[in-house]
């Protein structure tokens, strides 16, 4: 895959999205207009900003969600990152980032973002940027015997837990994470495999 094709997808995946909130339609053509005026906006290379793909994961009964105590957030949020150049698609980078940073090998993946958000962060590049944040539902695999899947926590996180939807922890995003999880369990019925 090439940076070229990565930029086409992305471009044609958010032109393609039907979305009904009206904020959320605003940002999604913010993000194209930024796509627009760059050919490396996937690429985590342009400091002015660039796109990132995550993925809030729910279990299979919808009623937890998987967080990552993130390092240089300092809160819970959902899982995600920098696309990489391997990456076919956003879609392609969300479940790779939810896979590594999970621990759990079969996600589902919604086919189209449940959300996109932008925030100012000095990440890998060392400076202060904006990511422009391309999000997925991601729902997890029941488990033989009931329960919640087993988890991995990678190096990128502090601590990775599930919570209650209903009960997320004192120091997320506020109301931003509530409101994904919303969109996440609004979008929950239309997933399909990644």
């Amino acid at each position: 895959m090439s940076t070229a094709s990565l930029h086409t997808s992305a471009t044609e995946m958010l032109t393609g999205w039907e979305i009904t909130d009206r904020s959320q339609d605003s940002m999604r053509h913010t993000v194209l207009a930024f796509l627009a005026a760059r050919d490396d906006a996937c690429l985590r290379s342009c400091a002015p900003g660039h796109l990132t793909a995550s993925t809030l994961i729910l279990d299979h009964t919808g009623t937890h969600t998987l967080l990552t105590l993130h390092p240089r957030v300092g809160a819970w949020i959902q899982v995600g990152g920098h696309c990489e150049e391997s990456d076919d698609t956003l879609r392609d980078a969300a479940a790779r980032e939810a896979r590594e940073e999970s621990g759990i090998p079969d996600l589902s993946l919604s086919v189209n973002p449940i959300a996109l958000h932008t925030h100012p962060i000095t990440c890998s590049l060392g400076v202060p940027t904006r990511h422009l944040d391309v999000r997925f539902l991601g729902i997890a695999p029941e488990v033989d015997g009931g329960g919640l899947p087993d988890i991995v926590r990678s190096d990128e996180s502090v601590d990775l837990r599930w919570w209650p939807v209903d009960d997320l922890p004192d120091d997320t995003h506020r109301p931003e994470m509530g409101d994904l999880v919303a969109a996440a369990l609004a979008a929950a019925r239309g997933v399909s495999p990644a």
